[in-house]
């Protein structure tokens, strides 16, 4: 009697492994998307690259061709793996939650894309200048002519140097990580601006027609 007891009790706790392998293993397919797949997710993830220029189809939540090719050319300029398939890195540079608790996977997401730019832009700036480069991120969240999430404005096709020269996924120094939780809460240094450039590598003639607000280090912010 007692060893069916243990053999049931063996049993019972394999099955409950399984169920949770499979449950897992549901998981990790609902965090992915790609061709044939349909829905509001597949919907959100054509929004996003149409506002930013990398898709030109119809946004009817139906993961075709075009979307395939979309998320390609995304994650092409993007330092992502180039296969069509929006899994939990591209759902990451889309700024789209994979975590449970959305609230707080939205928040790591935000924090890391500004630490990333302001690292990639800043890091040998001074520590409000770091702040500043975050500030002008969140200020063009904000701004009718800039895309309204983090994640749109970073990703915007040629806003930053950084995501085309390969800065954007070098190590990320400690103090940009802390700067970016500062503009998040509210600091900016940068009064406001919109723009920054460094007068000694800007090559655009365009951008020297802003409107000066400050200077900090090497960059100069502008309205």
């Amino acid at each position: 009697m007692q060893h069916k007891r243990r053999l049931a009790g063996a049993l019972a706790i394999l099955f409950a492994v399984n169920i949770a392998i499979i449950a897992l293993a549901q998981g990790a397919q609902a965090a992915t998307y790609r061709q044939g797949s349909s829905g509001e997710q597949v919907r959100t993830i054509q929004t996003k690259l149409k506002n930013w220029g990398y898709y030109d189809g119809a946004v009817d939540g139906i993961y075709g061709s075009a979307t395939t090719r979309a998320v390609k050319y995304f994650q092409q300029k993007n330092g992502l793996t180039a296969d069509g398939v929006v899994g939990p890195a591209t759902l990451k540079a889309l700024g789209m939650s994979t975590g449970e608790s959305g609230g707080t996977a939205s928040q790591a997401n935000s924090v890391d894309l500004l630490a990333r730019v302001i690292s990639a832009e800043a890091r040998g700036e001074p520590y409000s200048g770091q702040v500043a480069v975050g500030a002008v991120i969140l200020n063009r969240v904000e701004h009718p002519s800039f895309p309204n999430t983090i994640a749109g404005v970073v990703y915007q096709p040629g806003a930053f140097t950084c995501m085309v020269d390969g800065q954007f996924n070098e190590p990320v120094a400690e103090s940009c990580i802390r700067a970016a939780r500062d503009a998040l809460n509210g600091v900016d240094p940068s009064g406001g601006a919109i723009y920054y450039f460094n007068p000694n590598t800007a090559t655009s003639a365009w951008i020297w027609s802003r409107p000066l607000i400050k200077v900090i280090g090497n960059h100069r912010f502008c309205a």
